[in-house]
């Protein structure tokens, strides 16, 4: 009997936090900031409402079963699409999610403003936001900018990995190609962001060069985001934001929303990831002359070999270490969620795909967060920024 009593002890405990932990995750509003699907659609011919379980990281279904609630998805093409390619690239993916809103009526609707946004989520409809990545896709014209956000796009991120003649990228910056004095924004760039301003298109500053941050926040007078970024200070690569970034950006009112990939996470995965590229370099190399981008590659590779790539990954409590940093450092009220899932491939552990999220919540519970500062991270953030910038 005492055994019993002391088993029953143990479990009761257990049971009442995966109890807490899901109501909690599904009476939240979630939302994450980036995600690639219209991509995959577009390379892949897939369909977000069709049942994609062990093909992409998302679909209708599982995210729904993930508790998610607002998906801001990524319009996205890379640095080979030029003067009349990108836009025209940027538009079909748009006509993509407008297809997935249009064939679901019930489960789907457009964000455009903070009211929609509280309408799906009262309806309980997945609310779908798009952000275009990648400033190249407005082609150095304000009237592209201003027919995006026409369409429904509610923030850029002003560069990709590839500069634009206006605004230069981390990618770039690093590489020491481009002298000082041609870093940064220029008055167009200048003028891309206050018209932005003036639109209220948030904009977002993952992926830029340390140049062009400065300068965009210097001349935004609405708060920023960072899309789908981590902390320099834990993983030194490029893409990721150092201390006066994060400062800044808190001082902004800002958010920073946490990247999943695995390399933007874990300071010791490039090595891994290395020497998995080096075992399959003869795949790579026939890869890369169909496309030079090494992320397509990659990502081709890892689909391919699933069991090599699983052992790559590090563990979930590395994302959660990212986000403690960010609160010790400016506070609870400027980090969020921007997975860059089916952007991304590889992930921390559980975190297979959209359904792995409430294990975030699961994870902050753990760590001592409290119920309101969980609500900020999972949502909460986002929709004040969101607010800010749609005010005139």
């Amino acid at each position: 009997m005492k055994k019993i009593y002391f088993l029953s002890m143990f479990f009761v405990p257990l049971f009442s936090m995966s109890q807490s932990y899901q109501k909690l995750h599904q009476r939240s509003i979630v939302i994450d900031t980036h995600n690639d699907f219209p991509t995959q659609a577009a390379d892949k011919g897939v369909l977000f409402d069709q049942n994609l379980k062990g093909k992409t990281h998302s679909d209708l279904l599982r995210m729904k079963e993930g508790g998610m609630d607002i998906q801001v998805f990524s319009i996205f093409c890379d640095g080979g699409f030029g003067k009349g390619a990108a836009y025209k690239r940027a538009n079909q993916e748009i006509d993509s999610v407008y297809a997935w809103v249009t064939r679901n009526p019930s489960a789907m609707m457009l964000v455009k403003n903070p009211a929609d946004l509280q309408r799906a989520v009262k309806d309980k409809k997945l609310g779908a936001m798009m952000g275009v990545e990648g400033g190249h896709m407005i082609e150095d014209d304000l009237q592209k900018l201003d027919q995006l956000f026409e369409r429904g796009v509610r923030y850029m991120t002003l560069t990709w990995n590839n500069s634009t003649s206006w605004a230069t990228s981390a990618a770039d910056e690093v590489k020491d190609t481009i002298p000082m004095e041609k870093r940064g924004l220029t008055a167009l760039g200048k003028q891309i962001v206050q018209r932005m301003n003036q639109l209220g298109m948030i904009v977002d500053v993952s992926h830029v060069g340390e140049r062009t941050f400065w300068d965009a926040i210097a001349t935004t007078t609405k708060p920023v985001i960072a899309s789908h970024s981590c902390v320099h200070a834990i993983c030194p690569v490029s893409r990721n934001l150092k201390d006066d970034q994060l400062k800044a950006i808190a001082k902004n009112k800002g958010v920073v929303h946490l990247n999943f990939y695995s390399g933007f996470l874990d300071s010791g995965f490039n090595a891994r990831n290395n020497a998995f590229l080096q075992a399959h370099k003869a795949e790579r190399d026939s890869l890369r002359k169909i496309n030079p981008e090494p992320y397509y590659a990659s990502q081709v590779l890892f689909e391919k070999y699933p069991d090599e790539v699983k052992s790559l990954r590090p563990p979930l409590s590395l994302l959660l270490d990212h986000l403690d940093y960010i609160v010790q450092l400016i506070g609870v009220d400027h980090v969020g969620l921007g997975s860059d899932f089916d952007g991304i491939s590889s992930s921390p552990q559980q975190l297979d795909d959209v359904t792995g999220l409430p294990l975030i919540t699961k994870a902050l519970m753990e760590r001592g967060y409290k119920k309101r500062e969980i609500q900020k991270i999972l949502g909460g953030n986002f929709i004040r920024v969101f607010k800010a910038n749609m005010k005139s």
